[in-house]
């Protein structure tokens, strides 16, 4: 008979190889250190390539352990592990630490602090999207999903939309075969949802306002607003592009990022303040404009909302409101002759004189350099914003005597819109410590 002790050895290795059997781990007996269990992965020189090959999508963070932006990002890695863990299939979340494992920093590019990369089932691409947990999980949760979504019902329909969120734009192409926008909802998957749908009833052609099929339905959920595109579909491309933004765009920090692909030129027109009656009015106006002229870009602003931006327009506390300009998105904006302002006299008539004149060449070059000293002076806001720059410089000073760590920099349309944005943490790198990087 067999001792107590010999049963209690054998139930221990029983229960072992039974833990073993049914943890979820990916791959065979080389895989079994890497688990879905909703944490980030720890990833060295010897294990990379084993985590890479053994999950098809793989998050991963090269960061450095004295990088301030990479102290900031990995709370928010930490919450969005478990939930994209989570997806279907699966995103695992890993981290590097390039700074100590610098061979395998150069092997993928890594020159800052954090580099960020999304590996689809072994290579990789750059991610440059948001970084709070919530808006970094919407964003991959659409690098797993369908180029397109097929919906056969009503209530798919419903659900579909109501998954993408707010955060992208969503294509919906009633009576379209998939084949159709295929090859587009590849080119544009990481900027919109792509659908297809049949079999829907006329509640739906109502509530998406449109009355014939085939249609492909453009809605922005974060605007409250649609538009439709009956054809001809070999230029629904430039409809795509087009409506990748909105008819009337809010400028604010976080959709500047929006206007980073488009190269159209922005009718932006500045506001007293956004949401005033009178605001609601010459908002209203510029919307039906914008429907009529889709090669350009309608957005507004308000001196109340982002006076430090407008005033890069020569805009400032005296200066009749609205004004509207036409603005490259970059270092250079256009005013149009006789169209400096708009009163409140038929909203309309203007928008298209100052919309005519800009087409007909009648407009003033100007540059934007930044707001002048004497342009700060004339506004508290002004005073404010160049106090809190001088403190930051100062700050800045100090931390690079004591840890000789780079500033920030800020760059312009192309190289700074996501680093501005309120709604996700600055996507700015820290560069690495050695200038050339390693074989």
């Amino acid at each position: 008979m067999a001792s107590p002790l010999t049963i209690y050895s054998s139930l221990q290795l029983l229960s072992l190889f039974s833990i073993a059997l049914l943890s979820p781990s990916i791959g065979g007996a080389s895989a079994n250190q890497f688990k879905l269990d909703g944490k980030v992965l720890e990833l060295t020189d010897s294990n990379f390539d084993a985590a890479i090959s053994n999950f098809d999508y793989v998050f991963v963070d090269f960061y450095a352990p004295w990088c301030g932006h990479c102290k900031r990002l990995a709370p928010e890695l930490d919450k969005a592990a478990p939930v994209l863990a989570g997806l279907k299939p699966p995103v695992v979340v890993a981290k590097v630490d390039a700074d100590k494992y610098r061979k395998l920093g150069s092997k993928h590019d890594v020159d800052g602090y954090p580099t960020l990369k999304v590996f689809i089932h072994g290579v990789p691409s750059e991610y440059f999207g948001p970084r709070k947990a919530d808006l970094l999980v919407q964003h991959l949760k659409k690098i797993v999903a369908p180029d397109v979504a097929s919906l056969n019902s009503d209530s798919a329909i419903r659900d579909f939309i109501k998954e993408a969120g707010t955060n992208f734009p969503i294509f919906v192409g009633f009576g379209l075969n998939e084949s159709s926008i295929s090859e587009i909802a590849i080119k544009y998957k990481k900027k919109a949802w792509f659908s297809v749908a049949k079999d829907f009833s006329e509640d739906i052609m109502s509530l998406y306002d449109f009355d014939k099929e085939p249609a492909l339905v453009a809605i922005h959920p974060a605007y409250n607003e649609q538009s439709k595109f009956y054809g001809p579909f070999e230029d629904v491309e430039d409809y795509v592009k087009q409506s990748m933004i909105p008819l009337i765009l809010p400028i604010n920090q976080d959709s500047l990022k929006s206007l980073r692909d488009d190269d159209r030129k922005v009718v932006l027109t500045i506001l007293e303040d956004e949401v005033d009656d009178k605001s609601k009015e010459v908002i209203k106006v510029l919307k039906a404009a914008a429907s009529a002229n889709r090669d350009l870009v309608f957005g507004y602003v308000g001196l109340k909302q982002w006076g430090d931006f407008v005033e890069s327009f020569e805009v400032y506390k005296k200066t009749p409101l609205p004004k509207m300009v036409i603005w490259d998105g970059d270092e250079e904006y256009y005013t149009v002759v006789g169209s400096e302002s708009l009163d409140d006299t038929n909203l309309g008539n203007q928008v298209s004189k100052f919309l005519e004149g800009y087409r007909e060449g009648s407009v003033i070059q100007k540059s934007i350099n930044g707001p002048s000293l004497a342009g700060f002076i004339k506004s508290q806001i002004g005073v404010r914003l160049f106090l809190m720059i001088l403190f930051v410089i100062l700050v800045v000073v100090l931390i690079l005597m004591m840890a000789k760590e780079e500033p920030l920099t800020v760059g312009t349309r192309d190289h700074a819109t996501d680093e501005r944005s309120s709604a996700s943490q600055p996507e700015t790198r820290e560069p690495r410590r050695d200038a050339v990087k390693e074989d």
